[in-house]
């Protein structure tokens, strides 16, 4: 097989952003920081998302040739080779490869042995909760059990054998043999995983010497593709065009209405005082608007200094957590659809006009509009990443912390945007059993450490709405992979269910980056009476999962037990479609369960009678 090593130029921010380890024809290598990009890269415009990440650009890696990982003066981002503790299948040697052992065009080969073997990455590697990343020290594991005068006997550090024994299976049959003279320090790899006591570099493999920070964070040993070894930190953005006249639920739109209330006088002469939070709670509730909108506007009529913005340029100590839903779900409900080359919409509908059934009736009633994204631009933007697990410390994507650009790449496709009716929706949500349901979610979220990330998705608060929107995603993209022709993978979800701005929709688009962007499948599949076909099958098909009853009647599955009756089963997608991670799903609040009513619950009866009348 033809050695070809090439990461395509969508990939340099997710899956294999910096940091991110990447296996490919028995080699390993890992990303560096973009500080070692080479000069000539493309530039990607997304004036909304840098404002809100407080960056100044955002660029793409020029396309990456062949070969790319050990040519350093090669196009495309920068990979270096690493655990740089590599064996030889053969003669079970280890060696410790360095840059200057690099050959352009050919992997690592044992000096030893003849013929020529290829060498393999140890499959071990050590991480931190300070994002550190380094080699196993593989010396001092054959010498852990040793005392330590007779450890510091040994001086030759670089003799070892990665032996595996046919008496034993796993991982008690690998072992790694110090071959010094007068040494022969053996230790299986049995308890291999864990912390042992190991010191952290307190530096990523492509950082220098001069670049450690002192870390004395306890270090742990895990597989070099284990799932908590990266957690990047991506923040997304849709290519809307500027409106000239204010939106509904856009800021202008919502400082004409906070200064038409009635309260807002009262509230400019109580500035400063003891009433204020009173009348400003009062006007929160009326008009639906922030603290931050508020400050401003009470700066602008008395004069004062308003408090530092919620979107201002955050340190890269920890990285801004951007909300772009608002100007996105003005763009898309509109009035009048606004058009750009790379923002093409158009309104239709469910098509049900003709239909006299209480099936499609009750559809119709639930469903407001349906919008066609003929085209999309999406820029996608790598903050950073975090290791051990997504609270630990966050580390930038410029690990030297001196540039003020990110990397991003831009994909182009095709959507479908739906909304829910107002009416239905705002009574279903009334009702106590749905209320209920979604508190004890809402406290497993208050209790989760995910709580902050989770909530800039969700808003003020998990409202029953968001649970309802989310999981309706989930299952319409399923759906969807059956009949649009694209995989569930090649999908992904924006929610737009904050309360507060009256936000009550979805869009489900494409999210590759290559040619799955221009098929048209999906808003093929969004004419009528298509979609209301594929709603109505989506609904009969979320009623019954293979897991039931245990599925639909769980009071807490899933990461953090943030999910209630759904399962990889019934709801689940691809991590890289899911805002949440796959969390605060709810089959039962779309179809209906024993204990709470389902916003599509009339459906799936009418469909359930209606079919059986037909058997009659």
């Amino acid at each position: 097989m033809s050695r070809r090593l090439r990461v395509r130029q969508a990939q340099t921010v997710l899956p294999f952003g910096v940091g991110a380890v990447f296996d490919i024809q028995g080699e390993s290598f890992v990303a560096t920081g973009i500080g070692d990009w080479p000069r000539q890269r493309q530039t990607i415009e997304s004036p909304r998302l840098a404002s809100q990440l407080g960056v100044s650009a955002f660029y793409a890696a020029p396309p990456a040739a062949d070969d790319r990982f050990d040519r350093p003066d090669a196009a495309g981002a920068p990979y270096i080779r690493f655990p740089s503790w590599l064996f030889c299948g053969a003669c079970r040697r280890m060696v410790r490869w360095r840059i200057a052992d690099e050959k352009a065009g050919t992997p690592p080969r044992c000096p030893a042995c003849s013929p020529v073997r290829q060498l393999a990455p140890m499959r071990f590697v050590q991480i931190c909760a300070g994002g550190h990343l380094g080699d196993v020290d593989w010396w001092f594991w054959a010498h852990s059990h040793l005392d330590p005068a007779s450890r510091q006997a040994c001086t030759t550090r670089d003799r070892l054998r990665f032996n595996v024994s046919d008496r034993a299976t796993g991982l008690e049959a690998l072992s790694v043999l110090c071959t010094a003279k007068d040494c022969g320090a053996s230790r299986d790899l049995l308890d291999v995983l864990g912390t042992h006591g190991m010191r952290c570099s307190g530096r990523n493999p492509w950082q220098r010497r001069n670049e450690a920070a002192d870390c004395l964070k306890p270090v742990q040993v895990v597989q070099r593709t284990a799932g908590n070894l990266y957690y990047p930190v991506v923040s997304s953005a849709l290519d809307i065009p500027e409106s000239g006249a204010p939106a509904v639920g856009s800021d202008e739109a919502l400082a004409e209405r906070v200064r038409a209330s009635d309260m807002w006088i009262p509230l400019c002469r109580a500035h400063g005082g003891p009433a204020a939070d009173v009348i400003r709670g009062l006007i929160r509730d009326e008009t639906g608007a922030d603290d931050t909108l508020l400050d401003s506007l009470l700066a602008e009529e008395t004069g004062s200094n308003p408090p530092p913005a919620a979107h201002a340029p955050a340190t890269w100590d920890e990285p801004a957590v951007p909300d772009l839903s608002r100007e996105e779900w003005a763009a898309f409900t509109a009035p009048t659809p606004p058009a750009t080359r790379d923002f093409a919409i158009r309104e239709t509908g469910l098509g049900l006009g003709h239909e006299r059934s209480e099936t499609w009736a009750s559809l119709g009633r639930r469903i407001d509009r349906v919008i066609l994204a003929d085209r999309l631009r999406e820029v996608r933007a790598l903050q950073g990443f975090r290791r051990v697990s997504p609270s630990s410390a966050f580390v930038p994507a410029d690990t030297s912390r001196r540039l003020r650009w990110l990397p991003a790449v831009e994909v182009f496709g095709e959507g479908l945007f739906l909304t829910l009716g107002r009416d239905e929706l705002t009574e279903w949500e009334r009702d106590t059993r749905v209320r209920n349901r979604v508190a004890g979610m809402r406290a497993d979220l208050e209790r989760s450490f995910q709580r902050d990330r989770l909530g800039t998705v969700t808003g003020v608060e998990l409202s029953p709405r968001f649970v309802l929107l989310h999981t309706l995603a989930h299952l319409l993209i399923r759906q969807l992979s059956f009949e649009s022709g694209y995989s569930t993978a090649s999908l992904r979800e924006r929610v737009y269910a904050r309360p507060e701005n009256d936000q009550h929709g979805i869009l489900v688009y494409t999210a590759a980056g290559d040619a799955d962007g221009t098929l048209g499948g999906l808003v093929q599949q969004g004419e009528r009476p298509r979609l209301s076909e594929t709603l109505l099958r989506m609904t009969e098909a979320a009623a019954w999962c293979s897991a039931d009853p245990l599925c639909g009647e769980h009071t807490g599955q899933g990461f953090d037990n943030l999910n209630r009756g759904a399962c990889h089963a019934c709801a689940l997608l691809p991590e890289t479609s899911c805002e949440t991670g796959n969390t605060l799903l709810d089959r039962a609040l779309v179809v209906g369960g024993e204990q709470v009513p389902g916003y599509f619950e009339s459906v799936v009866a009418q469909a359930r009678a209606a079919a059986a009348a037909s058997m009659e």
